[in-house]
């Protein structure tokens, strides 16, 4: 009951904030929406919001060793830990919706090196990002509170370190304000998400997990820092914060050189293709609240950081770099689809679904970068809204989905699909969760996932607006490709939900050791986070127009720009991205429709023609004894697309075999990319290092030959 009442609470505090926000706001008075920044110190007597951000972030810190010291009492790190970050999570929500609707406040911290403190600045962009991680981490983290239960208290310790450290961080990640806190912050992340990852280290291909996301994100956070070093300009160490980088003056080619840099490093954290290898390898490896973490949260960092330092440090965006972040996103959503139908695993099913929804966003982002270079201001502000729509959505239901395949595993150990059936009855709660969220990924009115897609669809509808031919003809094609894996995604749930929860139940040709899974459905508390992020895919989509409205806040901090003040003006009832003759929707009105057609579809039969139906077996299609062999696998559910993408796929088969004591026929899809460009380098990487091994020789006069070489190629070359 005490939790019931503590979410009611919640969400009265957030529908509050944001009412006082949408209250505050003049659309018609755009200037006043980015005034100067407020510096704050820490010794001020009225916290200002940019310091109580930093406070929760200090508070995870403090839960994070917390937990380390006392994790020998589970029910003290469980019961009382988890549940205070999610509060902390709900407080950062608050904060976060607080600081779109004011000016930007800057803080100055005494850390850091010398002479280069930490710069910390909380703005609408920031604030958006400030409230994604605090709805979503207030629901895994609840949920993670049960999930945990069973853990050993020396893996209990581990995990509530690294866990809560991972939340401070991407919450520093958000507020860094320099190039040097970001970096540390960036690192943070990554480093404790690698543990988190690496939890069951025993195994092997764990380990592998582990090492090629370490490899991966590094990679990516190179070209970050190289990026920060071309926009810094070869200055002093105080030129890295923001500020300084927002004045640097760029030729064309650096300033593309910059973008390129940024575009690749954080598309390595995001997952776009072709650096989404390391994605499928861990989500699977983490434990589920983890994946939720990563997958909900984690990525989305990389969003935020792209659309910082594209639009805000970069400036000057040019169609070019539009049109290839769309096309960029265009692929890698349809790879991630096609590669997801053919999963039968259901957590990489799910991390390849992450792949497809990145792009989705990429998308988003691509056309509002064209449109802004094109000079088409309000197409631009809602494609950067449906892109970050579709940021927000994505955290919520993908979240919930990792739950929800976090709870199947606790209780049947399974995460093979073909090993799945009849999990509705043995899990009603979670199969119903689970509905809500499969429903908001497949993007089905009134859900969430539902607004952000027709959004973007609606972007890409303003290329009539494009004076250039090819961008005219360009978009309705990457649209054509979002269609289409919109399409797909809504076949690979209707695939994962009747296999897994509908049907007869399959025996486990694996079964898991008896004892070790509890059997029955998800934990209250289990329930309570999935229950809190199912909420909130219905709430994002019954209510898009007040969201819309926080958004174009944001998008004015960043373009100087929003959408028509027809738009604004349609009220919460209706949607109407640019003008209400052109394209609207009216969410809870289609809730309502459905409802009452349901309701007097049901009162018809129930009343009407009660006693007249006539109850009869199913057609069983002559085959009367029908078992759980005689369903759809999950291979056989892909089979068409298999046989049409065939190409994109690498397919290796293996026909059972007259010896073989159990015929068998063996198929495995495999990434194309992995072998392609992954095992190509790889090979380059040890071929080179065996030939520098060379330069091992093991006798201390070959050394000091080299340094006598060093020596005099210093002295003939450096002046």
């Amino acid at each position: 009951m005490r939790s019931r009442c503590g979410v009611r609470a919640a969400f009265a505090i957030i529908r509050i904030n944001i009412r006082a926000v949408l209250a505050s706001s003049e659309p018609h008075r755009r200037t006043d929406l980015t005034p100067s920044p407020r510096t704050h110190s820490m010794d001020t007597a009225a916290f200002a919001p940019a310091q109580l951000a930093v406070g929760v972030a200090v508070f995870w810190l403090s839960i994070a060793a917390a937990s380390l010291f006392e994790s020998e009492r589970l029910r003290l790190v469980n019961r009382v830990l988890f549940p205070a970050a999610a509060a902390a999570s709900l407080a950062l929500a608050v904060i976060g919706v607080r600081a779109i609707a004011e000016p930007a406040q800057t803080l100055l911290l005494p850390l850091g090196l010398p002479g280069l403190p930490f710069h910390l600045r909380l703005d609408p962009l920031a604030g958006f990002f400030l409230f994604l991680l605090g709805i979503g981490a207030a629901g895994i983290s609840i949920y993670a509170a049960g999930y945990f239960e069973r853990e050993t208290p020396q893996r209990l310790r581990l995990i509530g370190l690294q866990y809560h450290v991972f939340l401070a961080a991407m919450a520093l990640v958000v507020l860094a304000d320099d190039a040097y806190l970001f970096m540390v912050a960036w690192e943070s992340m990554a480093i404790a998400s690698y543990f988190l990852v690496t939890t069951d280290h025993r195994l092997a291909h764990i380990r592998a997990a582990g090492f090629l996301y370490l490899l991966i994100a590094h990679v990516g956070a190179i070209a970050i820092l190289l990026c920060f070093g071309i926009l810094q300009g070869g200055g002093g160490i105080e030129e890295y914060t923001f500020d300084a980088l927002r004045r640097a003056e760029l030729t064309p080619f650096w300033a593309t050189i910059a973008f390129v840099l940024a575009f690749a490093g954080f598309g390595a954290k995001a997952g776009m293709m072709p650096l989404h290898a390391w994605l499928p390898e861990a989500h699977p490896a983490a434990p589920s609240p983890v994946s939720a973490l990563m997958s909900g949260i984690m990525l989305k960092t990389a969003i935020y950081g792209m659309v910082r330092v594209i639009y805000d440090l970069i400036g000057n965006v040019t169609w070019q770099w539009g049109l290839t972040v769309a096309i960029t996103g265009a692929l890698t959503a349809l790879f991630g689809v096609l590669y997801a139908l053919m999963q039968h695993d259901l957590k990489r099913l799910l991390a390849y679904h992450s792949v497809e929804n990145i792009g989705i966003i990429l998308i988003g982002i691509g056309l509002s970068m064209v449109f802004l270079a094109t000079g088409h201001p309000a197409a631009a502000t809602l494609g950067l809204i449906a892109g970050l729509y579709h940021t927000l959505n994505h955290a919520v239901f993908k979240g919930l989905l990792f739950l929800g395949a976090g709870s199947i595993l606790h209780s049947t150990g399974l995460r093979d699909l073909n090993d799945m059936g009849g999990l509705i009855r043995r899990m009603p709660a979670t199969a119903a969760y689970f509905l809500v969220g499969a429903l908001a990924i497949s993007a089905l009115p009134p859900l969430n996932g539902f607004v952000s897609e027709w959004l973007t669809f609606q972007s890409a509808l303003q290329a009539v607006r494009l004076s250039d031919g090819v961008l005219r003809s360009l978009v309705p094609l990457i649209a054509a490709m979002l269609a289409l894996a919109g399409a797909l995604t809504a076949m690979c749930f209707v695939k994962v939900y009747g296999i897994a929860f509908l049907g007869q139940r399959r025996e486990p040709r694996h079964a898991p050791h008896a004892g070790q899974h509890s059997g029955g459905d998800a934990g209250v508390l289990e329930r309570l986070g999935m229950g809190w992020l199912a909420l909130w895919c219905l709430v994002l989509g019954i209510f898009p127009s007040t969201v819309v409205s926080l958004l174009d806040r944001v998008a004015v901090s960043v373009m100087g720009s929003g959408l028509p003040q027809a738009a604004l003006d349609s009220g919460w009832l209706w949607l109407v991205p640019v003008r209400a003759e052109e394209a609207s929707y009216a969410p809870l009105i289609f809730l309502v429709t459905v409802l009452a057609v349901f309701g007097l579809t049901f009162a018809g039969v129930r009343w009407i023609w009660h006693g007249r139906l006539r109850r009869a077996p199913p057609w069983d299609c002559g085959f009367p004894e029908q078992s759980a062999r005689m369903q759809d696998t999950a291979d056989a559910f892909g089979q068409p697309i298999r046989w049409i993408f065939g190409p994109i796929y690498r397919i290796r088969t293996r026909a059972p075999s007259p010896e073989d004591a159990q015929p068998r026929f063996d198929l495995k899809v495999e990434d194309r990319l992995w072998y392609a460009l992954y095992l190509p380098i790889a090979r380059l990487v040890e071929y080179v290092s065996a030939r520098v091994g060379w330069l091992q020789q093991g006798r201390i006069s070959i050394y000091l030959l080299y340094s006598f070489v060093t020596l005099i190629a210093l002295l003939l070359f450096v002046r």
